[in-house]
């Protein structure tokens, strides 16, 4: 059975005892983290997860971090709730420090009857609703959620869904992505791509009703103009590619994970540094654990991005 050793609490409690320094402001480039599958973390290498969430708060200054995103798979076995404390102690770092995000993959829940207790009892409305930052949910939990933040003189919006989301949550994620059409949309859930382009088949492989990565691109991604990027994880690997919605924006969509490495991971993250100005998107990928950046062109790059500005229909 998983337990938080000791150590790892008075880690915790000594960090949590340290004051941070707020980021920068303004129109300077800004950065978004992604935390990509951290189930082997949660069930057997919790001090990996402690210090990717360590890391994000030591860089909050330096890389102007604005928000980080969780794609899922918190947990290897959902209804081990040890894994669940391991990683509510991890993510715990980040509480009044940085605005983050969470949305259950399929390891988070018990597939047959999409039974997400556990994830809603760490991870529940209440936990955020005190938080500005925090938009609300769909329903009685957690599973589909949306958050703000802002950056480079622009909106943000977060929109968080479930794994293979029902047309509800689809349908849900569009109003709320036409309620603030002045906000630049990221919309994460745990699978969309795959290595290959968008996953095709996932609710029949895990025989639940939900929508596939290519019917979330056709029911809900192309038809909201203000919606420019898609992030998910599920499938080992890491892809990307560029596509033009129906009101000729770019949508950039990009799977990262990392599970399979060594250790469970290695610790691997990605920064998504966004520079308004500039007109780019710089991505790099980091392990805290490693102290090292994965410099291979699939995993540290700059894409020219230039962002529409948005008009309200009002």
């Amino acid at each position: 059975m998983v337990t938080c050793s000791r150590r790892l609490l008075l880690l915790l409690t000594v960090v949590l005892a340290c004051p941070q320094v707020a980021a920068l402001h303004g129109a300077d480039p800004f950065s978004v983290v992604l935390l990509p599958d951290t189930q082997n973390y949660s069930e057997k290498y919790p001090e990996t997860y402690i210090a990717q969430t360590l890391w994000i708060r030591q860089q909050l200054k330096q890389d102007n971090i604005k928000f980080a995103i969780h794609l899922g798979d918190i947990v290897q076995t959902a209804g081990q709730e040890p894994e669940w404390e391991n990683a509510s102690l991890a993510m715990r770092l980040l509480d009044g420090v940085v605005p983050y995000s969470v949305a259950p993959g399929n390891h988070d829940m018990i597939v047959m009857g999409r039974d997400t207790s556990l994830y809603n009892k760490y991870f529940s409305p209440a936990r955020f609703s005190s938080r500005k930052w925090y938009g609300g949910h769909l329903g009685e939990t957690n599973d589909n959620n949306y958050c703000f933040f802002e950056g480079g003189g622009r909106k943000f919006m977060v929109i968080n869904l479930e794994f293979a989301p029902r047309d509800e949550a689809l349908q849900w994620a569009a109003s709320i992505a036409a309620q603030h059409p002045t906000h630049h949309v990221i919309v994460a859930t745990h699978c969309y791509m795959r290595p290959d382009g968008r996953d095709k088949n996932t609710p029949e492989a895990y025989k639940i009703a939900g929508n596939s990565g290519e019917q979330m691109w056709q029911k809900l991604i192309r038809k909201q103009p203000n919606i420019f990027f898609v992030v998910s994880g599920h499938v080992l690997g890491v892809a990307r590619q560029t596509s033009v919605n129906d009101a000729g924006h770019k949508v950039l969509e990009m799977l990262t994970d990392y599970q399979g490495l060594e250790n469970g991971g290695d610790g691997w993250l990605r920064t998504i540094t966004i520079d308004v100005a500039a007109s780019e998107i710089r991505v790099r990928t980091y392990s805290p654990t490693l102290r090292q950046a994965n410099e291979d062109p699939q995993e540290t790059f700059t894409l020219p991005w230039k962002f529409p500005d948005l008009q309200s229909k009002e």
